[in-house]
């Protein structure tokens, strides 16, 4: 796993609690541009008072990234209503956030919530965030090694990339986009060597072991599906609306003139590594354009690739057709979440 974590097993596993003691949560989820956010705000709308929306975005934790990573702060204010959200702007840009510290602050948060007696709703689009709360995964946090990174440094991408072939096969070039992310790779494959943790590395997500301190929750989880010709038209145009309207471009500027690392956000992915590239000088307006519309199409459907994954791995998912209006998406879930209380009632 390319954030520095491995699943730790138990043995035995637990057995599931009563789920007429566990809290419940609501969970939207969905591909880029399928209008999450929007729907999530007005659902949460409908109780009384608000529910909170914890944010499952990889991005969107950090400060400065508001346009590229579509926070849509002004759907929070539904109806002329504050929907309180969490989990959003709560790390520096060039700082690494992981699957860990999310699921350390989902449970922080979502106790603090439930503990105001108020509904939480999770909305967002990173898969491996969502499923690590709701199939309780239990993570354990790969340490920096300072002297292996001080060996590493200077080295070319090239030169990282032959070496972290070494410790495993290399499926996929995620790890190996920037330097950073190489020796952040290395790190982790030798932290697993050393520890004789290897057979964990390549591990299933099937075979992920709850945690035994994650609090009891059931959750209502809402896939919102949007036809892929539908999808690619909202891609496309708000990639274009970002740009000329938005000034996308400016936000990436105003991070590297504030000292964000440009490696940081290259390795951030789709329009922050692309407008980087494009400002570096690497490539042109037009390239940079056409690379990164073509680069969150095939985002989208990895997304997807990914929820229709959970649901093999034991997430029952309910899809809705994300091309009715908001309102009537956050009506059927409304519906939908009270047909599942009075079931377990």
């Amino acid at each position: 796993m390319s954030d520095g974590l491995f699943l730790l097993p138990l043995s035995p596993r637990r057995q599931p609690p009563d789920q007429s003691d566990m809290q419940r949560l609501i969970t939207i989820l969905g591909p880029t541009a399928c209008g999450k956010t929007a729907v999530a705000t007005r659902l949460a709308a409908r109780f009384e008072p608000c529910a909170e929306i914890i944010s499952a975005d990889s991005r969107q934790v950090f400060r400065g990234m508001n346009i590229g990573t579509g926070k849509d702060l002004s759907d929070y204010e539904a109806g002329g209503t504050h929907i309180p959200y969490h989990l959003i702007d709560i790390a520096d840009a060039g700082t690494k956030y992981s699957v860990f510290h999310f699921q350390r602050d989902f449970h922080r948060v979502f106790g603090d919530i439930t503990s105001r007696h108020r509904q939480p709703i999770l909305c967002g689009g990173t898969g491996l965030y969502i499923e690590s709360v709701l199939r309780r995964f239990n993570l354990v946090e790969v340490p920096v090694n300072p002297v292996l990174r001080s060996r590493l440094e200077g080295q070319t991408l090239e030169e990282l990339t032959a070496l972290l072939a070494t410790y495993k096969r290399l499926h996929n070039t995620t790890d190996v986009d920037t330097t950073r992310r190489a020796i952040r790779a290395i790190e982790i494959e030798e932290y697993y060597r050393t520890h004789d943790l290897s057979h964990h590395a390549e591990a299933s997500l099937s075979d992920a072991a709850e945690s035994p301190s994650a609090p009891p929750f059931c959750s209502l989880t809402i896939g919102l599906d949007i036809p892929r010709d539908v999808r690619r038209q909202r891609i496309t145009d708000r990639l274009h609306r970002r740009f000329s309207e938005e000034d996308m471009t400016g936000e990436v500027r105003g991070l590297l003139d504030a000292g964000v690392p440009a490696e940081a956000l290259i390795s951030y992915g789709l329009e922050y590594r692309y407008i980087t590239l494009y400002l570096l000088g690497q490539l042109s307006y037009d390239e940079m354009v056409r690379q990164l519309e073509i680069a969150i199409h095939q985002f989208s459907k990895r997304q997807m690739t990914y929820f229709r994954g959970m649901e093999r791995r034991g997430v029952a998912i309910h899809w809705l057709d994300a091309t009715a209006s908001f309102d009537e998406l956050a009506e059927e879930i409304f519906r939908l979440f009270l047909a599942s209380f009075t079931e377990k009632l």
